[in-house]
């Protein structure tokens, strides 16, 4: 099986990369790290439980962490992560006397102290990240993640220079800085505004580097989101003639290679990783799940997204006023926290109670004293439709309360995901059966010597353990196909 290691473990978790899409740009030569990083991989394809409406990130990402599935692990949406009282893989590590580096790992969770770091995904609200020296840092990331639909993020000066000032202090490289240079002024020559969630990638890189050669953790985990924003709004423009709405020729010059930009970009990071971590260090890559396209609202207009222009006008207007906080999270959602359940039920009624032409307007599932909710409505609306609230005479223009996030949606979830285990043997087989996604936490622990909790079932983790054993024994070639 993959030998044992005394060495660390570097898991790349790059969100919703695509088998397909990875297999054609390597084929045609656009990713010479990804390509390197797979010749001397173990490679597998994951498979999560779920299936729509369970097939999200912020669920899957929890059975990667756990090996829990959802209808074990039970947390349903983002901001809920901390509530799961399971153990995670850095949990494990940080319990046997080694540091971790957790770098923005989505539904972020962990057992007080923890032994190391911890940046929590932009969409944690209720965790701090640890030390609190990086709270400014994490602040600064979440506010751009979170607003990036709109036009500005809500940050100051002070807080722009506070983030810089941190980066320069934590290995803010001129690469890097030259990048970000280049990006503000191609913003001013056209639309590129889009790219900075690379260029991002690439700051939050930086800092991590700075704290994985200070720190030297067992395992270290940094996550992307980039080129999963990517694939949601740009597919139809990559591949055209897949849908029956068509992009225009402006819209197609524009974005017809942001996806395969993402996978660039990412690929460069991969180089950068490889580049960073020593001989007897395990690099994994791994997407929880991926994308296909989505073409389930072509023949309504395609699918589009509407969020809220200013949150607290619009709860205002629907008559929501006990809340005690109020966060907008991933696209068009927002979560609402209340002191008491009675007051997040009135809560729920009055968002339910919002229409548009006598359709609901908003989700609202509520679940304790926390409701998650988002704009319900997906197709084109007219520049005149209007935000109503049932029962009342009250009403305003849709437009005013809310904005379309640009782009029409084209890609969606789908149950694979791509698992690669670059051990310091550099073995290259692949295994052609899928493996479920709960066994990533337990092989993850594995790889470290040591012992999973009694949550990470032995059925779990063996498909994958053994079909790791190519390193050692000849018994199990028929079932690995070396590449």
């Amino acid at each position: 099986m993959v030998a044992p290691t005394e060495g660390r473990v570097v898991v790349l978790e790059f969100n919703e990369l695509s088998p397909s899409l990875m297999e054609r740009f390597i084929r045609d030569g656009d990713l010479p790290n990804f390509e390197r990083l797979y010749s001397e991989s173990l490679v597998f394809t994951t498979e999560a439980a779920e299936r729509p409406p369970y097939l999200e990130p912020w669920i899957e990402w929890v059975t990667v962490h756990t090996g829990l599935n959802y209808r074990d692990h039970g947390i349903y949406a983002l901001d809920e992560g901390h509530t799961l009282q399971a153990e995670r893989t850095w949990d494990v590590v940080s319990a046997a006397g080694s540091p971790v580096l957790v770098w923005g790992s989505m539904s972020v969770g962990y057992r007080a102290p923890i032994r190391g770091i911890v940046v929590p995904d932009p969409w944690t609200t209720k965790l701090a990240p640890v030390p609190v020296t990086l709270t400014s840092y994490f602040r600064f990331i979440q506010r751009h993640v979170m607003e990036h639909t709109g036009e500005r993020a809500g940050l100051t000066v002070r807080d722009y220079a506070r983030f810089i000032g941190f980066m320069l202090r934590h290995g803010l490289s001129l690469g890097t800085t030259a990048s970000m240079v280049g990006q503000l002024v191609g913003e001013r020559l056209g639309p590129s505004r889009w790219k900075r969630a690379s260029g991002l990638d690439r700051l939050q890189f930086d800092a991590f580097r700075s704290y994985y050669r200070r720190v030297r953790p067992r395992l270290a985990t940094f996550f992307s989101n980039s080129t999963a924003h990517y694939q949601h709004f740009h597919w139809r423009e990559m591949e055209p003639d897949t849908f029956k709405i068509k992009p225009s020729h402006a819209v197609m010059a524009t974005y017809r290679d942001t996806i395969l930009f993402g996978y660039r970009a990412m690929d460069d990071l991969v180089g950068r990783f490889l580049g960073l971590i020593d001989a007897d260090t395990t690099l994994v890559l791994c997407t929880a799940l991926s994308q296909q396209p989505c073409l389930l609202y072509d023949d309504a207009g395609g699918k589009v997204l509407y969020r809220a222009r200013d949150l607290a006008a619009l709860l205002r207007f629907a008559g929501v006023s006990s809340h005690r906080c109020a966060t907008p999270v991933m696209a068009e959602e927002f979560i609402l926290t209340f002191e008491t359940e009675q007051d997040a039920s009135a809560a729920e009624r009055c968002l339910r109670a919002l229409t548009v032409d006598g359709r609901p307007a908003l989700l609202a599932l509520r679940r304790g004293t926390r409701i998650h909710s988002g704009c319900k409505i997906f197709h084109p609306l007219p520049a005149d439709a209007r935000l109503s609230v049932d029962g009342r005479q009250s009403s305003a223009p849709f437009f005013d309360l809310l904005y379309q996030v640009e782009g029409t949606k084209s890609g969606m979830h789908h149950p694979d995901g791509i698992f690669w285990i670059r051990t310091p043997a550099r073995t290259h087989a692949v295994e052609r059966e899928r493996v479920p996604l709960a066994a990533v936490a337990p092989t993850i622990l594995r790889l470290l010597s040591l012992s999973c909790p009694s949550q990470m079932a032995e059925a779990h983790h063996m498909g994958v353990l053994r079909g790791c054993e190519v390193d050692q024994s000849r018994n199990l070639a028929k079932r690995v196909t070396a590449g």
